[in-house]
């Protein structure tokens, strides 16, 4: 099986296979690897084959990525504790006030965005925690990036599925191609930080 081809371990594991999946990329550090965003379009393209139920899989997705992002939350409010109450050699309590700041910021807009992003939508419920954002903030936006990226993708997958014959023999490369676009906007903050960097030296 191919790492990036998820149809072997779809028709494996099921829609629970699918759902754990998802739970635990979305919130969980050890998770961070996992191809959640080609998970769900190659399962959307699976129902559309009558593979299983459309309707169970989004509800089934959605209620995993909410909940996984919810586990991450909490484990980061637990981390924070730690590193606030005790100084730490490579994580100052300076650096939890500043990820303090800019949730208090920006974390709505955050844990939206983060949803479409590889190993950043692992994180950023991780860092909300440990920043304090407010509960209700928190539940109501992971609720919304929840939906649209579960939603989103596997809809997307599935019209594409209904339109397209045997789209499901070119989900290797399209696969390929969701975690490379994905991948984009964090290369480029990456690099606009860098370009940052050499200017102010």
């Amino acid at each position: 099986m191919h790492f990036f081809d998820p149809i072997p371990f779809i028709k494996t594991a099921g829609l629970f296979g699918i759902s754990f999946i998802i739970l635990f990329e979305s919130g969980i550090p050890l998770g961070f690897f996992l191809p959640g965003a080609s998970l769900l379009f190659a399962a959307g393209i699976l129902a559309s084959a009558g593979y299983f139920s459309l309707t169970a899989l989004l509800f089934m997705t959605f209620i995993s990525a909410v909940i996984g992002d919810i586990i991450g939350f909490y484990l980061g409010v637990k981390i924070g504790d730690v590193f606030l109450t005790k100084e730490h050699r490579f994580i100052k309590k300076e650096h939890i006030e500043k990820t303090q700041r800019f949730f208090q910021t920006h974390g709505k807009k955050a844990i939206i965005i983060a949803r479409f992003i590889p190993v950043i939508r692992t994180f950023t419920p991780i860092l909300a925690g440990v920043a304090k954002m407010k509960v209700k903030d928190f539940f109501s936006y992971n609720i919304i990036g929840a939906f649209m990226w579960t939603w989103g993708t596997i809809l997307l997958a599935y019209f594409l599925g209904q339109h397209i014959p045997n789209l499901e023999k070119y989900l290797l490369p399209i696969c390929i191609g969701i975690i490379i676009i994905t991948l984009i906007p964090a290369a480029l903050e990456m690099l606009s930080k860098d370009t940052k960097t050499e200017i102010q030296k």
